[in-house]
């Protein structure tokens, strides 16, 4: 990814060192001055999230110590980011993750595609989310055939937003699917029955809070019609597959006759490839945000879009301090 972007911009490669000692720990050393300079740290996520987290780390505090000017963060998919929400006794990782960012100096980060778009206000500098939908919808109108007969579906009404937006520009129709086939790992492991402390019963025995429902999920239902058509599956990442396996089955059952799923970030972890393989979806069409060489060999159906031309035109608009405004024009509030 790193080699595609110097070799758009036309520049070197900085030189510095990063690795791992045998104790695992990790060491950086930059081999050369950057004094007054604005450095850009590429870091794509691979398959060990945490070290390439610390190598980062490591990396922007090492050139913040030499005195770099501008040390800017591409980081084409920001690890995480799925944990940008306070679930029960979690934390909210992100923003953790952006604290430490900027503590360890980082001045400015370029990604593409945050999960949410409010995970920008969790940084204490600016941030540049750029968006891939462009070079899908390009991907879309180009590579499948007979693209005019398909549907855009989101395969949960919260991907629905997303997928509005993919149904508007190609001017095609929208389906979303609803409910599950099979329950979700219980909500009721979390600890809130478990019996109260004696001291805290006392006193408030006339208090009675309204209850709050329980959710009950309805079997899968597709609202829009699918009959006949070509669906296209539209999310931001595509991680476990499952979910969409199962999705493409239903859509099968009601008459999609070819199966496409578009991701921004394809993080494809563990067997993904495999269920992909076995599944009915006819073709998983992904970005080059996270490293997929690996998936891609054991699952021909992976194809890769290369978003490497818009992270360049970022890195050489900030450097030269330009706007950034024209990577941007035709992008509504909501996408």
């Amino acid at each position: 990814h790193t080699e595609n972007v110097n070799e758009r911009l036309g520049v070197e490669l900085g030189k510095s060192v990063v690795y791992q000692e045998s104790n695992k720990e990790t060491r950086v050393d930059v081999k050369e001055s950057v004094r007054g300079q604005d450095i850009f740290i590429i870091q794509t996520i691979p398959r060990d999230v945490n070290t390439a987290i610390m190598e980062l780390l490591v990396m922007a505090y090492a050139l913040k110590t030499s005195c770099a000017k501008n040390i800017i963060g591409v980081i084409p998919y920001f690890p995480y980011s799925k944990q940008c929400k306070m679930r029960k006794r979690g934390s909210i990782v992100c923003k953790l993750l952006a604290s430490m960012l900027a503590k360890a100096g980082l001045t400015h980060i370029i990604t593409v595609d945050l999960h949410q778009k409010e995970i920008q206000g969790f940084f204490s500098f600016p941030v540049d989310n750029l968006r891939a939908s462009p070079f899908l919808i390009q991907y879309i109108q180009e590579e499948i055939p007979d693209y005019r007969n398909a549907v855009i579906v989101a395969k949960s009404p919260s991907a629905a937003k997303r997928a509005q937006s993919y149904a508007e520009r190609l001017r095609l129709g929208l389906a979303v699917m609803h409910g599950e086939a099979h329950q979700s790992e219980s909500d009721m492991a979390d600890g809130r029955h478990s019996p109260p402390l004696s001291r805290t019963t006392t006193g408030h025995t006339g208090l009675e809070l309204p209850l709050m429902m329980a959710k009950e999920k309805p079997p899968i239902t597709v609202v829009g019609d699918v009959g006949g058509r070509i669906a296209i599956i539209v999310d931001d990442i595509i991680d476990d597959v499952e979910d969409f396996v199962a999705t493409a089955e239903i859509l099968k059952e009601r008459g999609a006759y070819k199966i496409y799923i578009m991701a921004t970030h394809g993080l494809l972890s563990a067997d993904a490839p495999r269920l992909i393989e076995e599944s009915a979806i006819d073709e998983v069409v992904v970005t080059n945000t996270v490293p997929h060489e690996v998936q891609k060999l054991q699952c021909p159906k992976i194809k890769t879009v290369d978003v490497s031309m818009i992270l360049a035109e970022a890195i050489r608009r900030i450097h030269n301090g330009e706007s950034m405004a024209y990577l941007f024009r035709n992008i509504a509030v909501d996408d």
